[in-house]
Order: C-alpha cells, then sequence, then structure tokens
C-alpha cells in the first residue's frame, strides 16, 4: 500500500482531562489538563480522566452542524428558507450551493475530533493497568471501536497508526501516514475491541446517581449494540449489492475468510442475545415516555453526550449560545425550528426555552412526503405526535414585556376569532382538507400563507401545504429550560444552549439491527425474556410497533392521552417484512437524530429513497402557490457515498499535489 504523508493532529493537542465525581448528577466532572502521557495513563488517575475525556469529547462530535451531514440530502430533510452552505451544499438539490466539498461537507466534526480520542483510547489500553482495572479499560477499547466505525463508515479506510505503530499511543509529531484499507480497520481495530469490551465491561454503567441511568458509562449492552451494528454493516460492505466504490482500493473479501452471510448471521445473533439479556435496560412504555425532556436520561438510552444547566463550563461552552451552533454546545434543535413568532396579530407565540418552541433559525425543512407517507399513520402510530410540535399554543402572557398588546388578556387570530393564552394558535393537520381556505396571496397572514377553516379561531396548514418557511419543529430533539416560567421567554433565553443530553444509541435499535440481518438472509430463533418474540423480522419489529401504538400523552392536544393502539399496528405489519419497509420504521423510530444517511449508505438505497422530494417553497419566494414544487437532487454518484476528507486536513499535509489527490477521497477536491 503506498506511504502517503500525512501531518494528522494527534499530538500537540490541548485535550480537556477530566475526573469522575459523584457530586454532581453531570457524568462530567472536569477538570482542566493541558496533556497526557504515557506514564499518566499508568496511574489510576490518568486512566480515569483519559477515560472522562472520551465521553466529554463525545459533545464535540453531537448536538451541532453534524446534524445537517446526517440528515441533508436523504428524505428527512432538505434546506430550509434560512439555510446557508452548511445545508445547502450538502442537501444536493440543483440551484443551491456548490455540491459536498472537502470544504463546507459537516462531516469534519468527525475527522477533526476522532482521532485525538483515538490516541487517548489508545494511550489507556497500552499503559493502563490491565489486570486491576480491566472493566476500566474495556471502555477505551468501546470508545477505539466506536469512532473507527464511524470513521469508517465516513470517510472509507483510515490510518491506524498514527506514527509510533498500529493501535499504539502516539507522542511524536507524525508527518507520515497510511490510510487502512476497509476491512483492515474493521477486523484490526473495530471487532476486536467490542469483544473485549463485551467480555469485560459490566452490565450496569459504574456511574448511577441522581437522574443518571444504567447507561451513564459504557456497558455490555452497548458494546452489544455496536458490535451486532458493526458486522451488519461490514455485511452490506462485502455484499456490495449496487456495486459502489470504496477507497483505498481494495478487493471486497474479508481476511478472517468470512462471506456477508456469515456477519449478517453474527449481527443477528448479537443483537438478539442483547434483547434477551437486558439487563437494566429496555423500552420505555410509550414514545412519549423515550422523548420527553422530563425523562431523559432513561433505561432505554444507552449513550449520549451529557450536558448540564446552571453550569456553563460543564455544560460544554455556555448558557447562551451567542449564535453559536456548533460543538461542544447541544443547539442541533435550532436548526430543524422555522420562524413560529411570525403567527398572527401581536406576537402571540414568542420565543420560548420548552421542547416544543425553542430557537428558530429555519435551516433545515421536512419534505412533503415526511407527512404523507413516513407519517402516513397518525392516528394508531405516537411516534408521528411524539416526534413533532404540531400545535402552536399562546403564550403571550408569560411575557415581561411593558407592551400593552403583549399583555392583553385576548389577542385576534384566524377568521377574526378570539384567542387566550394557551389556546392554539395553528395547527398542522393530519390530513389535507379541501375546505382548507389559504389566502390567495401565500404571502398573507403575517408572510407565511396560513389557512383557516370556518369557526375555527387557529391557523391551519395540511401535509401538502409544508413549505421551507412553514413546517413542524422536532419536538423530540427540542429544548429544556428552567423551571421559572420567567426565565423562559424572549430572545436571550430561547437563544441559550439546549442543557439535554444528545442521544446516540439507543436499546430499541437492537431490534432493528436483528430484524434487517434476517431479512438478508440470518436464521431466525425465538427470542426469550421479556421482549420474547419468535426472532423473525416481523416478530422484532411488532415488538417496536406494539410500543409505537401505546400513547400516555397527546402531544397536540397537550392532554393525557391513555390508549393503546398495539393490535391495530402489529395488525397491519407486512406479513413479509423487506429493507425498505425496515427503512421506513426506522425512520419513523429515529426521525432527525442523526441515523438517516448511514442507514441509506449502508443499504445502498440513498439515491433510490432520496433522490427525489416535495415541498412548497419559502412564503418569502412564492406568493401565490401551495402546489408542492418536485425537486430531483444531482445525482448520487458512488463517490458521494464516501465524504471528502476536510480540505484543512488536506492543506497541512507536507507532500505533493499528486500525493495529497491520493490521499483525498475519489471525485472530491
Amino acid at each position: 500500500m503506498k506511504n502517503i504523508k500525512n501531518k494528522i493532529a494527534i499530538t500537540g493537542l490541548v485535550l480537556m482531562s477530566l475526573y469522575m465525581g459523584a457530586c454532581s448528577d453531570s457524568l462530567l466532572e472536569e477538570h482542566p489538563r493541558s496533556s497526557f502521557t504515557a506514564d499518566y495513563f499508568k496511574t489510576p488517575e490518568g486512566v480515569a480522566s483519559g477515560l472522562t475525556a472520551l465521553y466529554q469529547n463525545l459533545r464535540q462530535e453531537y448536538g451541532g452542524y453534524y446534524l445537517s451531514a446526517c440528515e441533508n440530502s436523504t428524505d428527512e430533510y432538505t434546506y430550509g428558507n434560512s439555510a446557508d452552505n452548511n445545508q445547502w451544499d450538502i442537501d444536493m438539490t440543483p440551484g443551491r450551493g456548490a455540491g459536498i466539498t472537502s470544504s463546507t461537507c459537516r462531516s469534519d466534526v468527525l475527522w477533526n475530533a476522532m482521532f485525538a480520542n483515538i490516541n487517548t483510547a489508545n494511550g489507556i489500553i497500552q499503559y493502563g493497568d490491565a489486570e486491576s482495572n480491566a472493566s476500566l479499560i474495556a471502555e477505551a477499547n468501546f470508545f477505539r471501536a466506536f469512532d473507527y466505525f464511524m470513521l469508517v463508515q465516513t470517510f472509507g479506510g483510515v490510518p491506524l497508526d498514527f506514527g509510533s505503530g498500529e493501535l499504539q499511543f502516539n507522542t511524536s509529531a507524525a508527518t507520515t501516514s497510511v490510510r487502512n484499507t476497509v476491512p483492515y480497520v474493521y477486523t484490526k481495530a473495530i471487532f476486536p475491541d467490542l469483544l473485549k469490551a463485551i467480555d469485560n465491561l459490566p452490565e450496569t454503567g459504574r456511574y448511577v446517581s441522581g437522574n443518571m441511568n444504567a447507561g451513564s458509562t459504557a456497558t455490555k449492552t452497548l458494546a452489544r449494540l455496536y458490535l451486532a451494528k458493526a458486522y451488519l454493516t461490514y455485511a452490506w460492505w462485502l455484499e456490495n449489492p449496487n456495486n459502489i466504490s470504496t477507497y483505498p482500493k481494495c478487493d471486497r473479501t474479508d481476511p478472517d475468510e468470512h462471506n456477508a452471510s456469515w456477519y449478517f448471521q453474527q449481527a443477528y445473533n448479537i443483537a438478539t442475545t442483547a434483547i434477551a439479556n437486558p439487563g437494566p435496560f429496555g423500552l420505555q412504555p410509550t414514545f412519549y415516555d423515550l422523548n420527553v425532556a422530563s425523562n431523559d436520561r432513561n433505561n432505554e438510552q444507552l449513550l449520549y453526550a451529557d450536558h448540564i444547566g446552571n453550569n456553563d463550563f460543564y455544560n460544554g461552552g455556555g448558557s447562551n449560545g451567542g449564535g453559536n451552533v456548533g460543538s461542544p454546545q447541544n443547539n442541533a434543535c435550532w436548526l430543524t425550528t422555522w420562524n413560529y413568532t411570525l403567527i398572527g396579530n401581536g406576537t402571540p407565540v414568542q420565543r420560548e426555552e420548552s421542547q416544543d418552541l425553542g430557537r428558530p433559525w429555519s435551516r433545515m425543512a421536512p419534505p412533503v412526503e415526511v407527512f404523507t407517507k413516513t407519517f402516513a399513520d397518525k392516528t394508531n402510530d405516537s411516534r408521528y405526535d411524539g416526534t413533532f410540535t404540531t400545535v402552536y399554543r399562546g403564550n403571550w402572557n408569560k411575557s415581561g414585556a411593558a407592551d400593552a398588546t403583549i399583555k392583553t388578556p385576548t389577542l385576534t387570530n384566524a377568521n377574526g376569532l378570539s384567542i387566550a393564552p394557551g389556546d392554539p394558535v395553528l395547527t398542522f393537520l393530519n390530513e389535507d382538507d379541501d375546505a382548507i381556505q389559504y389566502p390567495a396571496d401565500f404571502k398573507g397572514t403575517s408572510g407565511l400563507g396560513l389557512g383557516t377553516l370556518a369557526g375555527r379561531s387557529d391557523y391551519v396548514v395540511g401535509p401538502s401545504a409544508i413549505s421551507r418557511g412553514v413546517y413542524p419543529n422536532l419536538w423530540k430533539i427540542g429544548p429544556v429550560g428552567p423551571a421559572d416560567a420567567s426565565t423562559v421567554i424572549g430572545t436571550n433565553a430561547a437563544n441559550s444552549s439546549n442543557i439535554r443530553p444528545w442521544f446516540i444509541a439507543k436499546f430499541s435499535e437492537l431490534f432493528f439491527i436483528a430484524a434487517e440481518a434476517a431479512v438478508k438472509g440470518a436464521a431466525t430463533q425465538a427470542v426469550a425474556g421479556p421482549y420474547n418474540n419468535d426472532g423473525t423480522a416481523r416478530g422484532l419489529i411488532n415488538v417496536i410497533r406494539a410500543r409505537a401504538g401505546k400513547w400516555s400523552w397527546d402531544n397536540g392536544g397537550n392532554v393525557a392521552k391513555v390508549l393503546n393502539n398495539s393490535d391495530a399496528m402489529t395488525a397491519a405489519t407486512p406479513a413479509t417484512i423487506d429493507i425498505y419497509y425496515i427503512l421506513a420504521e426506522r425512520s419513523r423510530e429515529y426521525f432527525g437524530e442523526g441515523y438517516r444517511w448511514y442507514d441509506l449508505v449502508r443499504t445502498q438505497t440513498w439515491s433510490e429513497i432520496a433522490a427525489t422530494y416535495s415541498i412548497c417553497e419559502s412564503p418569502a419566494t412564492n406568493t401565490t402557490d401551495h402546489t408542492p414544487k418536485p425537486y430531483t437532487r444531482t445525482a448520487i454518484d458512488d463517490h458521494y457515498y464516501l465524504r471528502p476528507i476536510p480540505s484543512s486536513q488536506i492543506s497541512s499535509l507536507s507532500m505533493s499535489d499528486d500525493e495529497k489527490t491520493a490521499y483525498q477521497n475519489p471525485g472530491y477536491k
């Protein structure tokens, strides 16, 4: 393999050294340290500090612009009316942006953060006392595998040698590097590390205090989830059904001489073992319970990038975002929130630091098909109601403003009717209705083109009238603010950094992994334990769908709703499950959480599923039409299945132009 010089930013970094503590409800009790050394990792304090740095660094990867890299250009999101190149370029819609480039692709978040993490894990594994700290070192094994798994899915083959040898702690400023092949990275790093993690990690995380759950640190169940997912992904890579190219170039053969079928079977076996032996983990009773902010850190969450309120340092960047949506803050919810403050007269819906509202940015908008196809069943399936904010209610009474208009007890809304605080101001309807009267000028009603229905005091929008500027917020990742209502209203409050965790891994995904492996031919068997089922793809998916049919709260109605539609949900599941149904269910379960691009790339269905979409244009540019406009994205060629290595990395290479070109993934400059 060609030896390519590369100046990877591994050493010389100012890393955050962290100590575990039990004096706070946050996982992260942080104390600065300028660097890590080999001798330091030989001490208990060094192992603890290094591990906590790995947890802290999750905040560098999740909760910011990286969401655009995972969602834009899929069937879940396109660009919103206030987007910029962070969304335009990667969305691949002609006429907007320069296309995916090495300078604007937000997958740079992974490249820029994960090599330092891997080197920290290398130090713990290489120098830590394995005999007395086996379970702690297993956490480092997990994180090294996790980081390499994310990198290899995103960029293809990546280097295992940073200058001191493969998977060795590097203390020198290395100037040469080799990009190892995809199968080499899987079989030499990812699989061995996850197997060690499963052997040595505990069933219950080592930090359980206050509102922290049993998954606050790495566990056997978490490692099993990622080993099953890595086996599944690698099996698809070996099978390569659509002949997608890879880089560095290599044969799609396994060094251990296993075929794709063997890995699909291993994925099934590992996932069903975890389902049958959940330990302290499991499914939350309802989808609402899983996602409501008051129940964060529940036992379905296996891994999360943690944040804590009331402390700028521990929250990872500051309570007031100040316009910054980048890591380490958790402000991804801004991207998916439209400017609801334009609704109606007298500002009936003001910015509020609450899960249904938050800071409007309008960077990402869901296409019409999300509401007409993905979430077609909004009656039995609770996941639509538990995913989006569909009703916007008056909150002007919470404001401390002196303006008499704001303080008035009622305001005039749709059809000239009065509304009081708490009443619906705008409702996104479940279905289109021919009786909706939209203004002849799409810019009517505060420039939003909102519709009315006779006798209703709230404005309404049907699914087919969803536009780049008016769409339901992504409720499930929305912000949470302090309990004192006087501090959550207004621009400053809504601009504050979200203090919720960003959820990375969930127990529920084990069912999807096993079902997908079964669809790909894995031999099935009955799954025992609390989630007993027949082990078929349909049986596994129906565990998830049964939960989706259970309601404990109605977000749209803002009332308790105890209802069980499980029988209707499971009866509606097709007798024969295929990969497209698996992907549709995954979208309903994980919509907007950063799974989608990886799902479509893994299954090589990206172009088939996401090449076209429809949406109404922004009210600012479309004055008369509420008919969705169809779009066809730029051809999703093979090379797009890998993201570009960041231009900042390429520009730092000490090599010839030809060597730099060879280091970059094909098709990118």
